[in-house]
């Protein structure tokens, strides 16, 4: 059984929590106000926060992350103009993660999926398929297996490096989303 903490309690958190929960995980939720004062959990930790609360988590778990897989989902997005992503050019925020937490087994995942989509398993009529970028094969691996054993699938999409795909689809799904082009429980879908 994997053991996932989730830092964040909100729709995304809750939906990603419910496909892990769904497979057999054991899943723990920290509040934002609590993150520090709370245990980490297991192998898993999700931040499921805007990206602009990563700064006060690692601040305030620093070495607790080490070793642990750190599973990003934030799209860096311009909260105020919805029409840039803050991280430097040909970066990502997964990547800006890794850098600060060198002894972690950092992974982008679930950033192009909304929490309507992990709940229903459906896009349409396709399955929901979260894409997964990192560079531990182990890691990828372990969390594939989670989230396909929850009822939703799972695909490899490369090294860390193509974080900064993923989170060019996700800014774009988002700012689609926003501008009511399709729905919330919409969304890319993979087919094979």
């Amino acid at each position: 059984m994997t053991q996932v903490s989730i830092i964040g309690t909100g729709n995304m958190a809750n939906a990603i929590g419910g496909v892990f929960a769904d497979g057999g995980s054991s899943v723990s939720y920290i509040p934002k106000a609590n993150t520090g004062a709370a245990p980490l959990e297991g192998e898993i930790v999700v931040l499921a926060v805007p990206y602009p609360a990563v700064d006060s988590i690692i601040a305030a778990y620093g070495d607790q992350l080490d070793g642990k897989i750190i599973v990003d989902i934030t799209n860096p997005l311009n909260f105020e103009t919805f029409d840039s992503l803050p991280v430097p050019a040909g970066s990502s925020a997964a990547a800006e993660i890794q850098s600060r937490l060198p002894g972690a087994r950092v992974l982008k995942a679930f950033n192009t999926t909304f929490a309507g989509t992990l709940v229903s398993k459906k896009i349409g009529d396709a399955a929901t398929t979260v894409l997964i970028a990192g560079d531990d094969a182990a890691a990828k691996e372990l969390l594939a297996n989670a989230v396909k054993a929850g009822g939703v699938s799972a695909i490899d999409a490369g090294s860390l490096s193509r974080a900064h795909e993923l989170e060019a689809l996700g800014f774009l799904q988002l700012t689609l989303a926003a501008a009511e082009k399709f729905s919330w429980t919409g969304g890319f879908a993979v087919t094979l």
